[in-house]
């Protein structure tokens, strides 16, 4: 498929600032894949749609403060710097982005509160990419303690706000285990404790996975033939716990629904030759568009995607092209809230 075959027009409006009051109180859209119909909900009543032994498989990661502000030695200019990921951690190294980047080279040091941390500039990896070394002497509880007070919730640009006190926990979901995201798995910020009793209690199983979520979740798409992007390897974790509560559902005919598209990567990156899930980990860059043959999942919980982005591709690819689209007209028709904070849609 093409690029230009996931372009809209979406209004500025709709790009979702905050989060609903209450976090089960978002819209749900609900599209039925056999019928084409679709039904206008809140997202409490998903349960509605599921019973004893179906499956709900979540992704666990934790957001972490990734957006430093800081200065730069002599000239003391400030400078953000996002921290992408942890490539050596005895040595403090640190995939960063710096802007603006043209003040920052090779050798420069940046200096963040009060001094209470300093960072060493080593290398040079993209435009704004750059490596840096953190120059601190504690222990790792004492270093990750050290960014959490210094460290900003990295909302994403496109928000187009100052972060708030309350986004420390709203961009964040409820059952944030695993620290190492830069950005929240956004289906999963509609689940309350009340809506995870009410599953427990329908008899739906829980099972996790790990999929660290890295900015090349935002990154654009920049060729018009599909096959040749290339996405962005984020880390991730299957378990064998997940993998023995899916595969015993599959077995059994049963729901298994995948919250959110970085679950539906993870599940998808670790199939085996007989179409099962197996237990694995590393890195993914997994690319998924239509046509694609989906192996474990036949349902799906995702937000309202922005046009020409890879998660709209996906959810159009399991929920079928021309269906989505017309779910999508319909959404904006409807002032559906679209992005991170928006509403939700569950696929079936």
């Amino acid at each position: 498929m093409k690029l230009s075959q996931f372009k809209f027009d979406l209004p500025t409006g709709l790009i979702a600032k905050h989060p609903a009051e209450n976090r089960d109180e978002s819209r749900l859209m609900v599209i039925h894949r056999d019928t084409g119909k679709i039904e206008h909900k809140l997202f409490k009543d998903a349960v509605d749609y599921f019973d004893e032994g179906d499956v709900f498989v979540l992704n666990d990661t934790k957001v972490f403060p990734a957006r430093l502000y800081g200065n730069k030695e002599k000239t003391g200019a400030e400078i953000e710097v996002f921290l992408l990921r942890e490539l050596n951690r005895e040595m403090r190294l640190w995939d960063v982005l710096v802007d603006p980047a043209r003040k920052i080279r090779v050798g420069n040091k940046l200096y963040f509160g009060e001094g209470e941390l300093v960072a060493e500039v080593i290398d040079n990896t993209t435009s704004r990419g750059r490596t840096i070394r953190f120059l601190f002497d504690g222990t790792d509880e004492e270093f990750t303690a050290v960014i959490d007070q210094l460290g900003e919730t990295p909302l994403p640009k496109m928000i187009d706000r100052e972060t708030e006190p309350e986004d420390k926990e709203r961009f964040q979901t409820i059952y944030a285990k695993n620290s190492g995201a830069v950005a929240a798995p956004s289906a999963g910020l509609h689940f309350t404790e009340h809506l995870m009793k009410k599953l427990d209690i329908i008899g739906v199983d829980i099972a996790n996975i790990t999929l660290h979520i890295g900015l090349g979740t935002f990154a654009p798409v920049d060729v018009e033939d599909l096959t040749k992007h290339k996405m962005s390897s984020e880390s991730y974790s299957v378990p064998q716990e997940t993998v023995d509560i899916v595969n015993a559902a599959k077995a059994n005919k049963k729901r298994v629904v995948a919250v959110g598209t970085t679950v539906m990567r993870s599940l998808e990156t670790a199939v085996s030759a007989t179409d099962k899930l197996k237990v694995k980990e590393g890195w993914t860059d997994k690319f998924i568009f239509p046509p694609y043959p989906f192996k474990i999942c036949n349902a799906m919980i995702t937000n309202f995607h922005l046009p020409e982005s890879t998660l709209l591709m996906m959810a159009s690819a399991f929920g079928g092209y021309d269906l989505m689209m017309d779910a999508y007209k319909l959404a904006i028709k409807e002032k559906y809230k679209f992005f991170t904070y928006g509403d939700a849609m569950l696929i079936i």
